[in-house]
């Protein structure tokens, strides 16, 4: 789960980190009175969407000279113009696609004289099996060109975590960042406090880009990009409660509600797996035979036929899909009842696509037995790479 950059600094602030003051606008109309609760002169007014490259975003609405989503303000009178400009508007990123997101909210934060801009993220390295820091002191950039261009400018720091940041760990990040003086004493101060945020709130991804190095030598963190593993939610009430669902895609937020692991992608073949490698798997193969997966869908080890009934009318709700490929490999999981479920559906939203379905392993005949009895207009494939060709065919025509 992501949260916005407004809520993820205010829950670093509660662990100690140095934010910068800043307020939540909802409202064009309350920009004035949050720029007047800040010391300014100077103020920046921040898009608060769910993707990154906000900056150097384009407004669909306002025309390619307009502003990007994160911009300087000097004046009161300004951050009001910029507010009534940005809200309600579709910004356009590297990261939301060509559809842009439309920005509901603002934060309005006091401005900050920047000496230099360096680049923190920690996330769960798994070629190491430890949390880990990842720093680079070319921060403000898009770190991907840089892991390109300058790979040996990032620089990785992993936790030992039965002995947490230790201080030969503090001193090898700052000097990765180049840190010294009052800068590297916050250091010293930020990371295992950043560490420990990571840790206690079951995080999968602590980005701050930038981090700042203000001219009076003091850190602060300019930014905060915040994921949250989805599995740990049940113990953090207090972050679900920041969950902004307009900022989710609808079939994955109704994936949700029965467990279902979903994710919408561009292409126009649904698919519909149980278990996450031979969902990958069966990803890669459309690629292969030429076309593109609509999703990802994995229905788990132990679907009801409810389940599998609900997981079908989502892939059939995305007018993008121009046909399903089912590929089951039963173990836990039962052919006969992903056949159940499948049929139920059909018969409540109809089918009006081409659907290939792959059954393997337990009840593998009752459940093409079922299929096959149903009448329903349904390819059978006899493995993996048949039922790829069969489903790329039906949809190219």
């Amino acid at each position: 789960m992501n949260i916005h950059e407004y809520q993820g600094k205010a829950l670093l602030k509660s662990f100690g980190a140095p934010v910068a003051e800043g307020v939540p606008v909802f409202k064009a109309d309350e920009a004035e009175a949050a720029a007047k609760a800040l010391p300014g002169p100077l103020y920046v007014v921040k898009s608060q969407i769910h993707a990154g490259g906000r900056g150097k975003g384009k407004f669909t609405e306002l025309g390619p000279d307009a502003k990007g989503g994160v911009r300087l303000a000097k004046s009161v009178a300004d951050v009001v113009a910029n507010a009534n400009e940005m809200l309600g508007n579709t910004l356009v990123t590297k990261q939301t696609g060509p559809a842009g997101k439309q920005v509901n909210r603002l934060y309005i934060e006091d401005g900050a004289d920047i000496e230099r801009e360096l680049y923190l993220s920690i996330l769960v390295d798994r070629s190491v099996g430890r949390i880990a820091f990842v720093v680079s002191t070319e921060g403000g950039m898009d770190i991907e060109a840089v892991a390109h261009d300058t790979p040996e400018k990032i620089i990785t720091v992993a936790i030992d975590p039965e002995k947490g940041v230790t201080a030969a760990d503090l001193k090898a990040l700052n000097g990765a960042l180049k840190l010294d003086g009052d800068a590297a004493k916050d250091g010293d101060t930020l990371f295992p406090i950043l560490y420990k945020a990571f840790v206690e709130k079951d995080m999968s991804l602590l980005e701050v880009n930038p981090l700042i190095v203000m001219k009076n030598g003091r850190l602060r963190v300019l930014d905060a990009k915040v994921s949250f593993d989805n599995n740990a939610l049940f113990r953090h009430p207090d972050v679900l409660e920041l969950r902004d669902t307009t900022e989710e895609d609808e079939k994955e937020i109704e994936a949700s509600k029965y467990d279902l692991a979903y994710v919408a992608l561009d292409g126009n073949i649904g698919c519909m797996v149980n278990g996450a490698g031979l969902a990958m798997a069966t990803m890669d193969i459309i690629k292969l035979y030429g076309a593109e997966p609509a999703n990802f869908l994995d229905v788990g080890g132990g679907a009801s036929k409810e389940k599998v009934t609900a997981a079908f009318k989502i892939i059939t709700r995305d007018p993008a899909v121009k046909g399903i490929l089912i590929n089951i490999f039963g173990g836990i999981m039962k052919c006969d009842i992903i056949a159940e479920g499948v049929i139920a559906a059909v018969k409540e939203v109809g089918l009006e696509v081409p659907l290939v379905v792959r059954l393997e392993g337990t009840n593998a005949e009752l459940g093409k037995k079922i299929i096959n009895d149903s009448g329903l207009n349904v390819v059978s494939a006899d493995d993996l790479d048949d039922a790829a060709k069969k489903i790329v065919a039906a949809v190219k025509g």
